[in-house]
C-alpha cells in the first residue's frame, strides 16, 4: 500500500497543473492497483474537501461527486470507509462542513455516543450534541 498526499489527489482530480497532474494520473492510473492500493487518510480526505471548496470554488454537489469516486475506485483505501460515506451522506443533506460531518461519523464508528461541540450549526448532525 502506498499512502496518497491531498496535492496528487487534487492534482488528478482537478487536471490543473500542466506538470503535476500528467505525473498524479500517470501514478494513479498506472502503478497503484486494487493488489496495490494507493491509501487516502482521514486528514488527506479533510483537506482535500477544503481545497476543492475553498480554491476551486466546487459546490457541495461536485464535492459529494469527487469524494464518491474516490470511495468506488477499487484502487485506493479510504480510511474509515463506513465513517466516510456516513459523513458524505451527512454532507450532502444537512448543508453542515464535511469536516464536522467527518468528525461525527468517525466518532460514532469508533463507538463514541456522541460527540460535544460549542458549533451551533455542526449540531444538527446526527452525533454532535451542542455543549452547553
Amino acid at each position: 500500500m502506498i499512502g496518497i498526499d491531498t496535492n496528487v489527489l487534487v492534482r488528478y482530480v482537478t487536471q490543473d497543473d500542466s506538470v503535476q497532474a500528467p505525473i498524479a494520473r500517470r501514478f494513479i492510473e498506472k502503478t497503484i492497483s486494487a493488489e496495490r492500493p494507493g491509501h487516502v487518510s482521514l486528514v488527506t480526505l479533510a483537506e482535500f474537501v477544503w481545497v476543492l471548496r475553498t480554491r476551486y470554488n466546487a459546490s457541495r454537489d461536485e464535492i459529494v461527486t469527487a469524494v464518491e469516486e474516490l470511495l468506488a475506485d477499487p484502487r485506493l483505501i479510504v480510511q474509515d470507509e463506513n465513517a466516510v460515506w456516513r459523513a458524505v451522506d451527512d454532507y450532502d443533506f444537512d448543508s453542515v462542513d464535511f469536516a464536522d460531518a467527518l468528525i461525527a461519523a468517525v466518532n460514532r464508528e469508533h463507538g463514541c455516543s456522541h460527540t460535544v461541540t460549542f458549533d451551533k450549526a455542526a449540531a444538527k448532525i446526527e452525533g454532535l450534541a451542542l455543549l452547553q
